[in-house]
């Protein structure tokens, strides 16, 4: 974390030195100052100064030395999640997706070249990895990621790549970019994208796109469980068409809200 701004004209440091801050104890959980100057690689007393600072706004919150992030970022991103149209006009049609299906149902949009999951809903039986809602990841790992680079033009799907880059996850991820390009360009010929293990071993997903009026945002839903309950023939029979009747319901509703 670099404090001159010499070279960053317009910009106020401080700033992105708090978020920094931020993000690092989002990655420790909880930490003491000691471990959080460590894992930065900062001066004790300059983390101190941070924290103490976040401490005062409540965003970050101090238990005998120990901090962790406080609920007032979730009472933001919660604000910010339900003034989303998609997540309005989605979330009760995942709801009967899962039930549907018997698999977990997501819905994600993009965002700084990363998926983001706005909402995920399972029926009892599901099984799933319990990501956060709001969890940023990259976008080339998921079937919802994909579906969602389908909707970018060949030159802002270049600078997405340029940016995030191709890292793995798993053996199965793509990560040469000719053949993630060219998996983008069957997404957009079929409609729709398979995540097979390419972020967690045995899980495989099936997404589509959701269509807006609003372009700047594209999302897409998905429906997602263990590889064994994904075969061609229930993807093609079962869940595609209810993948796709959900899609076509919701980037209706969008456009009341």
């Amino acid at each position: 974390m670099s404090t001159d701004s010499s070279n960053e004209p317009n910009r106020i440091q401080a700033v992105k030195n708090g978020f920094e801050i931020i993000e690092a104890v989002s990655d420790l959980g909880e930490c003491g100052v000691k471990e959080l100057a460590d894992y930065m690689d900062l001066p004790k007393s300059t983390v101190h100064v941070y924290l103490k600072t976040l401490e005062e706004t409540e965003y970050v919150i101090n238990r005998d030395g120990t901090y962790r992030l406080g609920f007032r970022f979730l009472n933001v991103g919660g604000r910010i999640r339900h003034d989303n149209s998609y997540y309005q006009a989605g979330r009760n049609e995942l709801d009967d997706l899962a039930q549907t299906t018997g698999e977990v149902a997501t819905l994600g949009c993009g965002e700084g070249g990363y998926r983001v999951m706005l909402y995920w809903t399972e029926p009892p039986d599901a099984i799933f990895n319990n990501v956060p809602t709001g969890e940023y990841t990259r976008m080339h790992w998921t079937a919802l990621g994909k579906a969602i680079l389908a909707q970018k033009s060949t030159d802002e799907l270049q600078e997405i790549l340029n940016r995030r880059g191709l890292p793995r996850a798993t053996e199965r991820t793509i990560t040469d970019r000719d053949a993630l390009l060219d998996e983008i360009e069957s997404v957009r010929k079929t409609g729709y994208a398979v995540e097979n293990e390419e972020r967690v071993r045995g899980v495989k997903s099936v997404a589509v796109p959701v269509v807006s009026d609003d372009q700047t945002t594209p999302a897409a839903i998905s429906v997602a469980g263990p590889k064994h309950n994904f075969d061609q023939d229930r993807i093609e029979e079962e869940l595609l068409p209810a993948l796709q009747n959900t899609a076509n319901v919701i980037e209706l509703k969008t456009k009341h809200y």
